[in-house]
Order: C-alpha cells, then sequence, then structure tokens
C-alpha cells in the first residue's frame, strides 16, 4: 500500500481558509459547507457551498463551522478540514491514506476545549504531525517580521470573527488581546444599516461586496487613498416587499461602521497600556503592522495612527500573512519554540 506524507500550512479563518504547499497557496475559499438536512451527507465545500448560502431549499443547509475564529460546530469543520486538505493535495484515491503534517494558526484567546476541537478536527482528517501556531505570532512571519528578534514587534489582525492584538519578543507573546469584533461584525452593522436608514434587505453576502468596495472608517479620506464611487445595492423593501434601488457612499459606511472600529482601537490602546517600557519604545520606532481582511478598508491605517499617536503600516497582501506565517514555520518546526504539538 502506497503511504504518502503531506505537508501543508492552513490558515482556518472564520471567513475564509487559505492552505499553502510548497510556498504556494493552492486553495483560498469561503469557510462553509452545504450538507444534506436529512442525511448530513457533504454536499458541497468552500466556493461551491457559498453559492448555496441564502438559497437553500428544506434539504440543504449551509453551515459556517467557525465562529469568532473557533470551531462552533464539530462534525462540519471536521467535514470541511477533511474536504479542503484532500482537495489541496489531491489526494482523492481511495488506495492509500495521505499523512500530513500540518501547521495551523489559531487565535490567541482560544480556549483549551477550542485548541483540542482544532487539534482532533485535524487528525481525524488525516493529520499525523499537528503543529499549532496563535495567529498574531503567524502574522509576524507573514509580515517578513523576525519573531525571535529581542526588539519588540506589533501586530493587529483584523479576521473575520476575531481580532488578534499582539506585542512580540524573543519568540514570545508579550502582551496580547482577542477580541471577538472584526469583519463579520462591520457586514453586519451594514446590512443592519441599509435595513434601517435605505428600507433594503439585503443579505450578509451582498454587504460583506458593499465592505470590499465602498468600505471606510473614514468621513473624509486622505489625499493618497481613491476615492469610491457610490455603490448602487438592488433589494427588496422591508416594508412593501416591492423590488428597490438605492445608493449608499463610503460616507455612510463610515459612519455605520464607526462603533464597531471604535472596539478595536480600544483593544489596540488596552495592549498598548500592557506594554513593557523597553518594548513600548520599540513599537514608537518601528510602527504597528495590520493584517487580515480588515486592513483593507480604506483609511485604517490613518485613523488608527491618529488614535495612537503611533504609524500603522499595512502588511503587503495581509489576507495572506496568516497562512504564508504558518508557511514558514512549517518548514522549520524545530527553530521556533512557539509551536505547540
Amino acid at each position: 500500500m502506497s503511504f504518502m506524507k503531506h505537508e501543508l500550512a492552513i490558515d482556518l479563518g472564520t471567513a475564509n481558509t487559505v492552505i499553502y504547499q510548497n510556498d504556494k497557496v493552492v486553495l483560498d475559499e469561503p469557510s462553509i459547507v452545504a450538507i444534506q438536512s436529512r442525511t448530513g451527507n457533504l454536499m458541497a465545500i468552500g466556493r461551491q457551498a457559498q453559492l448555496m448560502e441564502g438559497r437553500e431549499n428544506p434539504g440543504i443547509v449551509t453551515i459556517r463551522p467557525l465562529v469568532s475564529g473557533v470551531i462552533a460546530d464539530f462534525n462540519a469543520a471536521e467535514l470541511m478540514i477533511k474536504g479542503f486538505i484532500q482537495k489541496a493535495s489531491g489526494a482523492h484515491s481511495k488506495l492509500f491514506t495521505p499523512s500530513y503534517k500540518l501547521v495551523i494558526g489559531i487565535p490567541k484567546g482560544s480556549t483549551p476545549v477550542e485548541i483540542k476541537a482544532v487539534r482532533d478536527s485535524s487528525e481525524h482528517a488525516g493529520g499525523r504531525e499537528v503543529y499549532l501556531v496563535y495567529e498574531p505570532m503567524a502574522s509576524a512571519l507573514g509580515i517578513g517580521l523576525n519573531v525571535l528578534d529581542p526588539q519588540g514587534n506589533m501586530i493587529v489582525d483584523i479576521g473575520g470573527g476575531t481580532t488578534e492584538i499582539a506585542v512580540i519578543s524573543l519568540g514570545g507573546i508579550v502582551a496580547s488581546n482577542s477580541i471577538r469584533v472584526a469583519g463579520n461584525e462591520i457586514t453586519k452593522d451594514i446590512a443592519e444599516y441599509l435595513s434601517r436608514q435605505h428600507g433594503v434587505k439585503v443579505g450578509l453576502p451582498t454587504a460583506e461586496q458593499i465592505k470590499f468596495k465602498v468600505g471606510s472608517v473614514l468621513q473624509e479620506l486622505p489625499a493618497d487613498v481613491e476615492v469610491p464611487e457610490p455603490y448602487v445595492i438592488r433589494g427588496k423593501n422591508i416594508v412593501t416587499a416591492h423590488p428597490v434601488e438605492s445608493e449608499v457612499t463610503y460616507q455612510e459606511i463610515a459612519h455605520c461602521i464607526d462603533g464597531t472600529v471604535h472596539k478595536i482601537e480600544e483593544g489596540i490602546q488596552q495592549v498598548l497600556n500592557q506594554t513593557p517600557p523597553e518594548l513600548y519604545s520599540d513599537i514608537v520606532e518601528n510602527g504597528i503592522w495590520l493584517a487580515g481582511g480588515g486592513a483593507l478598508l480604506r483609511g485604517i491605517a490613518q485613523r488608527f495612527t491618529d488614535a495612537t499617536g503611533i504609524t500603522f503600516h499595512v502588511a503587503e497582501d495581509p489576507l495572506k500573512a496568516v497562512g504564508r506565517g504558518a508557511c514558514a514555520a512549517l518548514k522549520h518546526v524545530s527553530h521556533y519554540p512557539f509551536l505547540m504539538r
């Protein structure tokens, strides 16, 4: 019987799962599954399942197995991880079970029970050697920072379900905050605002699209940021159920998401307050790095810079920072003491 070993680095995100193999992205799909209600059998995962979301008939249920960065539905998570690993590695043969060496990013605020759920799901999906790494540490590696250096670095990773804030020095996390306020909350803010102010009912996938097209955290954008055109929304009027068309501007989005963004600001300030003076001076000198999908919101670096007095930098390709970092850790598992077996 053939025996194969695959090495995969996984960013298991609330909104998206990214898998790297040999420094290449081999999978980048929404973290969602579609299951037959009666049998519990898997029908579709990822992009295919997302197309069914909000359009299901009674025989189909779509599930997002991760909520706030942690596994909320163990069975669905296991089906999703297994399906994604098979898809990423091309291992569809029934003649052998490949053995996987995995490095998986998890939120810093994960409880022992949540950590065990990720480990168990990964092992049931074929992981023979499973290492876990906290997301802010993976982000720092993915950005290209020397995490083993004594100099302090600070990361703010705004994902789908959690915002991970951490100060890193000498291969460890010195001060951190994992808050369950992130991209999904911002998407909900937008959907609720459109319902309240425009009288239009939109699903979360449409609200997510609006976030990317016209999302901003500032009412006035700096000169170096391109001003987006108003977004035309088409939906049904919540009173009459008639079709309706309305325009939404970036200023409106900045207004409706302000409270959620302010909670992230408070989380950043809490970590800065916990930071030892020597590391704080390093951070002032180096600036703070932004990663995750939330880093793509227009004006976010400027807003946080104004709020803290410390310069914020947006990482290159911030959505993939955790995946790239997990990939870097996978190559040198014995080199990094912070990896958890």
